[in-house]
């Protein structure tokens, strides 16, 4: 693959409050396909609960977390595993390609079109104010959705496998995002959320 081509560059999708890039393949030695195994086979999959308006219920789809920081989301304290050869391999490709720094990394499996993932913001106080998050997806095309906290717009892109979305900005203070579920058949889909935990 020719790393000048369009299909290599960051491109800006046009958002207000906020800023939004997409790199549709991410340059690497290996095939989407092998990456999605190897991510499935090597990883240490957890299905964990969180609490949700007060209730604690199961998280609908598969988690992981890797790299030098503990992380706590919704109740849930999550403690690093130290990072595989190959998620230091692709967070070196996501440093190339955004041009920031990350020390850990969020992996969602979704096993079929009933996973999800609710609507919610990355601003976690170890975040910082003003988050870099890098979104690297595999197998399945799932729909990402952001709402506006304020006016509401929304706003669906079709995450494909080998894409990489970059959430900038204020995007984390005034938009939500998820993943509904789909009663489509659909396969799986494997997402990592590259990340700084100051």
């Amino acid at each position: 693959m020719d790393l000048f081509s369009d299909e290599a560059q960051l491109q800006a999708i046009p958002i207000e409050d906020g800023e939004l890039a997409l790199l549709h393949r991410l340059p690497l030695p290996l095939s989407n396909a092998e990456v999605f195994e190897r991510l499935l086979q090597e990883t240490a999959w957890r299905h964990d609960s969180v609490v949700v308006y007060g209730k604690r219920h199961l998280q609908p789809r598969l988690t992981a977390w890797y790299g030098e920081a503990s992380y706590t989301y919704s109740g849930l304290r999550l403690e690093p595993l130290p990072m595989t050869p190959l998620l230091a391999q692709l967070r070196g490709a996501v440093e190339a390609a955004t041009g920031h720094r990350y020390n850990s990394v969020l992996l969602n499996h979704y096993r079929n079109g009933q996973d999800s993932m609710g609507m919610h913001s990355d601003d976690e106080p170890e975040l910082g104010p003003h988050p870099v998050i890098a979104s690297l997806s595999y197998g399945a095309t799932r729909t990402f959705i952001l709402r506006h906290k304020r006016s509401k717009r929304t706003v669906k892109l079709d995450l494909a496998d080998g894409n990489l979305l970059l959430m900038t900005g204020s995007l984390q203070e005034n938009w939500l995002h998820g993943i509904n579920k789909t009663a489509k058949p659909i396969g799986s889909r494997l997402n990592l959320t590259f990340r700084y935990i100051g």
